[in-house]
């Protein structure tokens, strides 16, 4: 395969084309010549891959644990349709980053940077739920023929909500969203991630629902949900 390097923003990036099977061990050895140089931030652009075999999956597998194991992180952009349907089916979806531009890619570096100073400042309400009922619409993020399904937010958190809804999906899927948090801030979209499923057996009151956790969050609508959490943390109090 062909790897073009590049930088942009202190951020390295490989250009990809070709094939990524047994004979991409170029890749791993271009990974290893960054991380060794001190460059720890890294971006793969995919729009040129044809192919990945299993192979290859071992190979992206290798090349994300040795990153994490230099403290570092790699990030995915511009992949193609039938490749982000193999990352699914083999679990890559659940492990790597993946964006739709360079520039969400990029951008993404600054926001977990700001995510990981509140999170470092321990503020145990930051990360309450408030009990909150409102509606959310939602749909799978990588289907062409995605419907758009209607629910209700039965709580919510700076890092995610418990949501009511017409259906439901796999936990690893990935989802677009549109919370209706009403007044402020109003409607928000975000991409989120199901990280649990209720059962009717378990939960015969909560079902059909599911827990999702944001994900790709920026900055300032990380912001406005903790403010909104908070507000409603707040009222909760004073009841």
């Amino acid at each position: 395969m062909r790897i073009r390097k590049r930088e942009k923003e202190k951020v390295s990036i490989l250009d990809l084309e070709g094939n990524i099977d047994i004979n991409s061990s170029d890749l791993i050895e271009a990974v290893g010549w960054l991380l060794n140089h001190r460059k720890s931030n890294i971006i793969c652009n995919m729009a040129g891959v044809n192919l990945v075999d299993y192979i290859g999956i071992s190979i992206l597998a290798i090349i994300y644990k040795n990153v994490l194991n230099h403290k570092g992180k790699i990030k995915f952009y511009n992949i193609p349709p039938h490749i982000n349907k193999l990352f699914n089916i083999v679990g890559l979806d659940k492990v790597l980053e993946r964006f739709d531009t360079e520039d969400q890619a990029l951008n993404s570096f600054g926001e977990d940077d700001i995510i990981a100073g509140i999170m470092e400042k321990k503020l145990r309400r930051r990360f309450e739920r408030a009990v909150f009922n409102s509606k959310i619409e939602y749909k799978q993020k990588f289907s062409h023929n995605a419907g758009i399904y209607k629910g209700k937010i039965i709580n919510i958190s700076a890092a995610g909500a418990f949501i009511i809804g017409e259906k439901t999906f796999p936990i690893g899927e990935m989802i677009s969203t549109k919370l209706y948090l009403m007044p402020n801030p109003g409607v928000v979209k975000l991409e989120a991630k199901v990280i649990w499923k209720s059962s009717s057996d378990v939960h015969p009151l909560e079902y059909p629902a599911m827990g999702i956790e944001f994900y790709n969050i920026d900055s300032q609508a990380q912001k406005a949900i903790i403010e909104f959490t908070e507000r409603h943390i707040a009222g909760k109090d004073l009841e």
